[in-house]
């Protein structure tokens, strides 16, 4: 069995990992850091430790009535892709750990393909 990193658990809900292949467990979020555990294969789980956090990058939709699913950016390892069951109640315990301006919403769908178009037509000024 892992052992956790939190001392105190402030929230734990059923969520998924988008690590590849899913993975469906449960989220924990304390005072330490933000941890997934995976619910079959004990040996699969993603420990986070708040000072690694460099982002929360959130997936809104219809204006912030639906959020699909989150990612945590961090320092050294990369992106980690979550949705769980609350994702606005987990956004709001990750906030009281994550200073919010490192809260971030990720890009439309219109924006990125007016970004590609863009960038399209850039391109084919230079040359």
């Amino acid at each position: 069995m892992v052992q956790s990193i939190n001392t105190k658990v402030d929230m734990k809900i059923d969520a998924t990992a988008f690590t590849g292949l899913t993975d469906y467990g449960h989220i924990m979020i304390g005072d330490k850091g933000f941890e997934f555990f995976n619910s079959r294969d004990v040996r699969k789980f993603i420990q986070i430790p708040w000072e690694e956090v460099d982002q929360v990058i959130v997936s809104v939709m219809l204006k912030g009535k639906w959020i699909p699913r989150y990612a945590i950016k961090t320092k050294r390892n990369g992106t980690f892709t979550f949705a769980s069951k609350k994702p606005k109640d987990v956004l709001r315990a990750i906030r009281v750990y994550v200073d919010p301006a490192n809260m971030v919403s990720s890009l439309s769908f219109f924006d990125v393909i007016k970004n590609a178009f863009q960038s399209m037509f850039k391109k084919k000024k230079k040359k």
